[in-house]
C-alpha cells in the first residue's frame, strides 16, 4: 500500500487543442501517480506526467475500454495504491462529462477530491469558428443539450430550445440530427442557420454549414461525423459574414 495520500483530481483537458489546458491542470498532472484518461483528450497532454501510470478508460465508436462502474472502482483502488489519481476529461468535467458522478462515487470511501474546470467544447469549438453563441441583437442566451440521453434517447430540452429565440448547442448528437431537424422544422425554422464542427480546435477539424433545411445533405456531402457539435442559430450567420470579409480583405491584398 501506498503511504502517499489518496486523492482524486478530476481534471477538464479542454476541447481538443492542448494550448487551451489550464495551468491549474497541468499542475495537477504533474503530480499525478496515476492518469486515466478518455478519448477525447489530446493525447500529448500526457506528456506533463512522465512519472505516471497512464490508463485509457474512454471509448471509440461505442466501443467502452472501460464501464463506468469499473472506472469507478478503478479510481478507488488506484487512489488506494499509488495516490493521487488524475482523471483527465475532455472539455470541462462538469458538463457532461460524469465528473460528478465519479466524486460523489470516490468521496464514500473517504479519499480526498479536488475539480479543476476545464475549458468547455461547447463554447470553445464555435468561438474557434468565429461564431460567438451571443450576441446582441441575435442571441441573448444559448443552450447546451446533450443529443443523447442516459437512455439512448435526444433530450426533450430539444423540443423546447427549438421553441425560443436562444443559440442552441448540441453535443453527441450527429445521430439524431435527422430528428433534431424535424424538431426544428415542425416550429417553421426551416431557414434557421446551422454549423456543424467536427473535431473541434484540433488539426482535423472539419466545418458545414448550413440551414435547418439544408444540413443534412452537408453532412453527406462534407462526409461530417462524430465527435461532432451542432450550433443553430442566427449567429451561426456571424461565422458567414466575417469568412465573408476575411475573403475580401485577402483579394484586396492579392491584387
Amino acid at each position: 500500500m501506498s503511504t502517499k495520500t489518496s486523492k482524486l483530481t478530476v481534471v477538464g483537458a479542454g476541447p481538443g487543442d492542448p494550448d487551451l489546458i489550464t495551468l491549474k491542470a497541468i499542475k495537477a498532472l504533474e503530480s499525478a501517480d496515476v492518469v486515466l484518461y478518455d478519448a477525447l483528450i489530446n493525447e500529448s497532454l500526457l506528456d506533463y506526467a512522465p512519472n505516471a501510470e497512464k490508463i485509457f478508460v474512454g471509448k471509440r465508436k461505442g466501443c467502452y475500454a472501460f464501464q463506468q462502474e469499473q472506472i469507478n472502482e478503478l479510481i478507488v483502488s488506484r487512489a488506494k495504491s499509488h495516490g493521487h489519481v488524475v482523471r483527465l476529461k475532455g472539455g470541462d468535467p462538469f458538463i457532461f462529462g460524469r465528473g460528478a458522478e465519479e466524486i460523489d462515487y470516490v468521496e464514500q470511501f473517504g479519499i480526498e477530491t479536488h475539480m479543476v474546470p476545464g475549458i468547455s467544447s461547447s463554447l470553445a469549438v464555435p468561438a474557434y469558428q468565429g461564431i460567438p453563441l451571443t450576441k446582441r441583437g441575435s442571441s441573448e442566451s444559448f443552450w447546451v443539450i446533450t443529443g443523447t440521453t442516459k437512455s439512448h434517447k435526444l433530450s426533450q430540452d430539444v423540443c423546447l430550445a427549438a421553441k425560443s429565440n436562444a443559440t442552441v448547442v448540441i453535443l453527441m448528437g450527429m445521430s439524431k440530427l435527422s430528428e433534431i431537424v424535424s424538431i426544428f422544422a415542425a416550429e417553421n425554422k426551416q431557414d434557421v442557420p446551422v454549423a456543424i464542427i467536427q473535431n473541434g480546435t484540433t488539426e482535423n477539424e472539419k466545418f458545414g454549414y448550413g440551414s435547418i433545411r439544408t444540413i443534412e445533405q452537408v453532412v453527406l456531402e462534407k462526409e461530417l461525423s462524430s465527435p461532432a457539435i451542432i450550433v443553430i442559430g442566427e449567429v451561426v450567420e456571424q461565422r458567414a459574414k466575417l469568412a465573408s470579409i476575411y475573403k475580401e480583405v485577402t483579394e484586396e491584398i492579392v491584387s
